[in-house]
């Protein structure tokens, strides 16, 4: 082979290696460009999605804030007796309660009175009769409506739960258990119902039915409803784990009463026995137990005596009562 022929064969190789060499560089480059790209995109997506996710925590923790403040509001109102009647479900009004209260008062000093006490004992009967009885009977109705709230509320979350995913709206879920619920759940969220239908929103439905039912659980459901309504999210999947929550707290707290029921009894026993005691000991022996109520230092020592058992009864209620 001539050099003639050599020497183009030779540039021709030399011209394909740098074709090549050049053809590599910029593969090289491209793949360095798209991997840069590609790291910088989750980069940013994440970016976005942290500054979202910052927006969404301030609008909660905002949120939060406005609930905690009316609960604090609530939480005053709820020391009135008018509130008070209207959480127990009955219709009197406040002056009614005010005019039973001043009327057992003064049958009780009356009959105190007839009875031939001194005037002293007579005003410490009118003042615990007028005063502390209906009270009391007060707050036992709110107790026992409160009870039978809490034993059907978490079926009713369940029912607004299977509405919500089956495509009813909010509202007729809120029909379904005024219709459907024994009261006074269906009287409740019938109320709500109304004030609905009457344009009122949903959000202020839901903090009047928390001022007549105070309960923790009504406070979730409340809160549950208001950042939804706020925020947005899927309002099944947040009540469905609040209706989990909910028969949690129920089932623990059936445990806890079922532990604590010996304690309790105990304590009804012990509380119970110095009041028995004393009544037969005044049956049988009325002379011996006359000197308690007739003498000024057995008027004292009564006296002690009460103060130090109603001490012990609040400690050993404190001791066997759980908050959850």
């Amino acid at each position: 082979m001539d050099l003639g022929t050599i020497i183009p064969i030779l540039i021709a190789a030399g011209v394909l290696l740098v074709g090549v060499a050049l053809a590599g560089d910029d593969n090289q480059e491209s793949q360095k460009r798209i991997k840069s790209v590609a790291q910088q995109k989750p980069a940013a997506v994440k970016r976005r999605g942290a500054d979202s996710e910052d927006s969404r925590r301030k609008k909660l923790l905002v949120n939060l804030k406005d609930i905690e403040m009316r609960e604090r509001q609530l939480r005053r109102a709820r020391l009135s007796v008018a509130a008070r009647i209207e959480q127990a479900g009955l219709t009197m009004e406040e002056k009614t309660f005010w005019m039973i209260s001043v009327g057992l008062g003064l049958a009780a000093a009356a009959g105190v009175l007839i009875a031939g006490q001194k005037p002293m004992y007579a005003l410490g009967a009118g003042v615990v009769l007028g005063l502390g009885l209906p009270r009391w009977i007060l707050g036992f109705l709110v107790g026992r409506r409160q009870k039978k709230f809490i034993a059907e509320f978490a079926n009713a979350i369940d029912v607004i739960v299977r509405g919500v995913k089956s495509g009813l709206p909010l509202v007729e879920c809120l029909k379904i258990i005024a219709r459907e619920a024994p009261e006074p759940l269906s009287g409740e969220f019938r109320r709500i119902c109304d004030a609905q239908s009457m344009g009122v929103p949903v959000d202020q439905c839901m903090n009047k039915l928390f001022e007549r039912m105070p309960l923790p659980e009504v406070s979730f459901f409340t809160i549950v409803l208001s950042i939804q309504l706020k925020a947005g999210g899927n309002l099944s999947e947040a009540l469905g784990n609040l209706s989990l929550i909910l028969r949690s707290r129920k089932l623990m707290r059936e445990k806890i009463n079922a532990l604590s029921s010996e304690a309790k009894a105990s304590a009804m026993i012990i509380g119970a026995l110095p009041i028995i005691v004393c009544g037969i000991i005044s049956v049988t022996s009325p002379a011996y137990m006359g000197l308690l109520f007739k003498d000024p230092t057995g008027h004292f020592g009564l006296g002690a005596a009460f103060l130090m058992m109603t001490s012990g009864i609040l400690v050993m209620r404190q001791m066997i009562n759980f908050d959850i």
